[in-house]
């Protein structure tokens, strides 16, 4: 079992993302200590700091529970994408880190999942 984010169109050959549970986990840690904080160390997630002490227009998705609530809007991913870009930018396509290749790949088809659900002012579905 697992969670998928999709556009939310409704058309079952948009480009889609999923992961495990115990996949998305790290995937989100990667992506909060690239914003600079650790995941562990926030409320929600095992820790008792708040999320108004970080600024990061990724809180919609690293601060998003695994199994349930809100759809992100196009706004939201308004937001992230650029985030998002700078921190694929950062690395080198051929770093030999098959676990950096692996978030480097998932982080890109997120981006295509969010530019998609921009493009056609329609949610990005979190399920």
């Amino acid at each position: 079992m697992g969670l998928a984010l999709f556009p939310g169109d409704d058309d079952v050959s948009s480009p889609d993302i999923s992961w495990s549970y115990s996949g998305f986990a790290p995937f989100r840690a990667w992506l909060a200590q690239s914003e600079g904080f650790t995941l562990a160390e926030m409320h929600g997630f095992g820790g008792d700091r708040p999320w108004s002490s970080v600024s990061t227009t990724l809180a919609p998705l690293l601060d998003h529970p695994d199994d349930d609530g809100p759809d992100l809007t196009p706004t939201h991913c308004a937001a992230m994408l650029p985030r998002l870009e700078a921190i694929v930018g950062r690395w080198r396509r051929d770093d030999s880190d098959p676990v950096l290749q692996r978030r480097i790949d998932d982080t890109r088809q997120l981006i295509v999942v969010m530019r998609l659900c921009l493009d056609k002012d329609i949610e990005l579905i979190f399920g």
